[in-house]
């Protein structure tokens, strides 16, 4: 199950009608689809998804650059073993470590059919069947609904199929793929799909991609598509737990590094610090305006870096406003209360106390640990200052 595009590619791309006029979908109409997914995630944050027939994994592939997901799952009866393409796009590459996720990630792939029922599929945010319910039989498609949406029960169900008012557009009014065991015009899908979202308490609304050409706007979208939401009291209810149930095949998974992870957290934590004392450090060096104040070498201007700092006016006020870096000999200083209110490093810790915690691990601090510690000159400032 799920869309094979080198099958579809004659409909997805441009097809020739009785006239020799062409269709032409710009961006591909399996392209149209999957950034309808996108758009919809963009706008409903989904942490746990779904993909139902998810063929060459290409949905899966885009989905995991949005932040918001956690947990992205695939499902298709012709799931074999891991091809190559789904190795290297689905699992993390070397800038997925060197810029690790804010949340975690785990992507798996299941073999296994949309109509079984397995129990770590219950309570996600999305499930998506694009091109899914023509690929079954009349046995499964009786079964579909009490599985995906009585026992699955996501919050956001996303289903899309063919529109057949279209399909006379193109010269062979036929169905769009050999497997499919039939095609729908709108008022069937929607009576359908408005009987099962009564039946199961969602709600469903009605769209579609695939603009028709000029003149033939009365068939339709090329591929119509039903949104549906589950109420709110049916909602609460799926929160009761469900016997586990594990029928599917695992054929791959993998997790992404995260900054949920310390030793992540720990690692671009401290590049921040480092890259933001260096910045001050560097501007104290070559200011020469400095004062002592309690055997300490303070700056007389706030120290704020010129060039490279990108922060918004009062980000840059509040920067300002914060304790001064100091020098003791040959030491420079950065109070924790100043690094804290750099954006960056705020992003990463919400307290002075968070982030006490855990530069105490990996850099310097001063004997109170109020203040992160480094040499005043390194090799570079020392040639600097040469010239």
């Amino acid at each position: 199950m799920g869309e094979n595009k080198e099958c579809s590619s004659m409909v997805d791309n441009c097809e020739e009608v009785p006239t020799k006029e062409v269709i032409e979908f710009r961006p591909p109409l399996y392209k149209q689809r999957y950034f309808f997914v996108k758009n919809l995630v963009q706008q409903h944050k989904p942490k746990k998804v779904a993909d139902l027939g998810f063929g060459d994994a290409t949905l899966i592939w885009m989905l995991k650059y949005h932040h918001c997901i956690e947990h992205l799952v695939g499902v298709d009866t012709y799931a074999g073993s891991t091809s190559q393409w789904e190795i290297s796009n689905l699992s993390p590459s070397v800038g997925d470590y060197l810029v690790p996720r804010d949340l975690d990630l785990t992507i798996t792939l299941y073999r296994g059919s949309a109509v079984q029922k397995d129990s770590r599929l219950v309570g996600f945010d999305l499930m998506t069947c694009i091109e899914l319910i023509e690929h079954l039989d009349s046995e499964d498609l009786a079964k579909f609904p009490e599985v995906v949406f009585g026992y699955y029960s996501p919050r956001i169900i996303i289903i899309s199929t063919p529109n057949s008012e279209f399909n006379p557009l193109f010269p062979a009014s036929t169905f769009r793929h050999l497997d499919h065991k039939f095609e729908w015009n709108r008022i069937q899908f929607q009576t359908w799909a408005s009987d099962v979202a009564n039946l199961y308490d969602y709600s469903v609304e009605f769209t579609g991609v695939g603009s028709p050409p000029a003149g033939a706007e009365h068939v339709g979208y090329c591929t119509q598509i039903g949104v549906f939401q589950k109420n709110e009291a049916k909602a609460t209810e799926s929160c009761i737990s469900t016997p586990e149930e594990h029928v599917y095949e695992t054929v791959f998974t993998t997790a992404y590094p995260s900054l949920q992870e310390k030793k992540n957290l720990l690692l671009v934590l401290s590049a921040e610090v480092l890259r933001a004392s260096n910045s001050m450090r560097l501007r104290f060096i070559v200011d020469p305006k400095k004062k002592k104040v309690n055997g300490r070498l303070v700056p007389e201007d706030s120290c704020v870096p010129r060039y490279g700092l990108i922060v918004t006016d009062a980000q840059r006020a509040q920067i300002e406003s914060s304790p001064k870096p100091y020098c003791v000999g040959k030491k420079f200083y950065v109070p924790l209360e100043r690094l804290i209110t750099f954006p960056k490093v705020n992003r990463l810790v919400d307290s002075v106390e968070r982030l006490r915690s855990l530069l105490s691990e990996a850099l310097k601090l001063n004997r109170d640990q109020s203040a992160l510690q480094v040499d005043l000159h390194d090799h570079y400032s020392r040639t600097m200052l040469s010239y």
